[in-house]
């Protein structure tokens, strides 16, 4: 007798990506099967197939998902309407709270780049996308402060972010976000007085 969600397609696919994005995120891609998906999404292997044709699909639309996740944190530490300086620091903030949250496990991107190191993989491709998207949006808003150097300045910020994110799962995540905003601060006063450079020149 075939399940609720076989007539309800959408419903299905829902369940489906919630299902593999939790697992993915929580014990790495390649650890987990299709099989596991679909029994704990309570749908067919048809069913899964029938929106997304291979596990390489389920995996970038689960990327997709946390990129959607991750742009949205942006969006609103930015409609907030502070100056840059003060959205930065709301976004390493949001940035903060994800590290302190239950079930943390560091950066679903960096993840799966480990596990995708192929450069021509669409997995590995989808992972280089998120972060010159990020590395652009906090390069425009530090370019708001002063032009001069905001894509150093930017890298520097995208570094103390991998680091936090990575040590996060690792370590006290206080202790890292503690850490890593201090960092943020630090780098706000360095790049808004000076002729950033780089992080040597914080």
């Amino acid at each position: 007798m075939p399940s609720q969600s076989e007539g309800r397609p959408s419903e299905a696919r829902s369940r489906l990506l919630t299902t593999a994005t939790r697992l993915f995120y929580a014990e790495g891609i390649h650890a987990v099967g299709i099989d596991r998906i679909v029994a704990e999404a309570q749908v067919t292997r048809a069913t899964l197939y029938r929106h997304f044709p291979g596990k390489e699909d389920l995996v970038l639309a689960y990327l997709d998902e946390v990129d959607r996740a991750v742009r949205g944190q942006a969006d609103e530490a930015v409609a907030a309407g502070l100056p840059a300086a003060g959205t930065i620091r709301a976004l390493s903030e949001s940035i903060a709270q994800g590290i302190r949250s239950p079930g943390f496990r560091g950066c679903a991107f960096l993840n799966a780049a480990a596990e995708y190191p192929d450069p021509e993989s669409p997995v590995h491709k989808a992972v280089l996308a998120h972060r010159h998207w990020f590395l652009e949006t906090v390069t425009e808003l530090l370019a708001k402060i002063q032009e001069t150097g905001a894509e150093a300045a930017a890298r520097h910020f995208v570094m103390m972010r991998d680091g936090a994110m990575a040590a996060g799962c690792l370590f006290d995540p206080v202790l890292v976000c503690e850490t890593f905003l201090r960092g943020v601060e630090r780098l706000l006063q360095v790049y808004a007085a000076t002729d950033y450079d780089g992080p040597e020149g914080a």
